[in-house]
């Protein structure tokens, strides 16, 4: 098998964090929505916006629970139902952080620039890559398998690229929230609980695929191989 007990078990340091943070975040927001804020989610990331010049960037509900982003491509952050209408200090926290995201486009932030320019490599990396290795490992073709390992190579780049966009839109959500006087202590406190509950996600994230590129490159290349 290609993917056998021993992937699992080589992954389990990542899939335990993933799983860890993604309690964290639901437990965190969850106590944050009881910490009231002076602004809705949507009403605190259009004041962030619009201090910062982005009057042209426009902001939309979207379905989902937690399906907040910001679209680098139509210059639109979604917030998710909740996020969008409450007034709490987790729907600004999440809020704020998207703004953030689009604050550092109008900046060229340059980890975003590479982002946004290493989507299609590793979208195109997570579509392909596995294929290639299944039929490298069938015909015991090496270059195929090779192949593969450097299309995943492409998904594993795109999350390393990830993650100071990620931290450095939740330092500005934070300041941001507390000089606009969006939050109080209290309330700054539960965005940075939330906030910093999130950024775990992102390292599970990238520590996953980097566990997975290593066990490609052992499994194919130097592990003993099923036939």
């Amino acid at each position: 098998m290609i993917l056998d007990l021993q992937y699992y078990l080589f992954l389990a340091p990542a899939l335990l964090l993933m799983m860890w943070a993604q309690w964290r975040v639901k437990s965190t927001f969850a106590e944050a929505e009881q910490v009231p804020a002076n602004l809705s989610g949507a009403a605190a990331a259009r004041h962030i916006l619009d201090a910062a010049g982005l009057q042209d960037v426009a902001i939309e509900q979207t379905p989902g629970m937690l399906s907040d982003h910001y679209d680098p491509s139509t210059r639109v952050i979604r917030l998710s139902d909740a996020v969008y209408s409450q007034r709490s200090a987790a729907a600004v926290g999440v809020a704020a952080h998207e703004a953030g995201h689009a604050i550092q486009h109008a900046t060229h932030y340059a980890p975003l620039v590479f982002r946004n320019i290493a989507v299609p490599a590793a979208t195109f990396g997570s579509n392909i890559s596995f294929i290639l290795l299944i039929f490298g490992a069938i015909m015991g073709f090496r270059p195929l398998i090779w192949l593969g390992i450097i299309a995943f190579g492409m998904v594993v780049a795109f999350q390393l690229i990830n993650l100071p966009c990620e931290f450095d839109a939740s330092r500005r959500a934070k300041k941001l929230l507390g000089e606009m006087g969006i939050v109080d202590y209290e309330g700054g406190v539960a965005v940075a609980r939330t906030l910093n509950a999130a950024a775990w996600t992102y390292v599970a994230g990238t520590l996953q695929a980097v566990l997975t590129l290593l066990y490609y490159i052992l499994r194919f290349t130097g592990g003993s191989r099923d036939e």
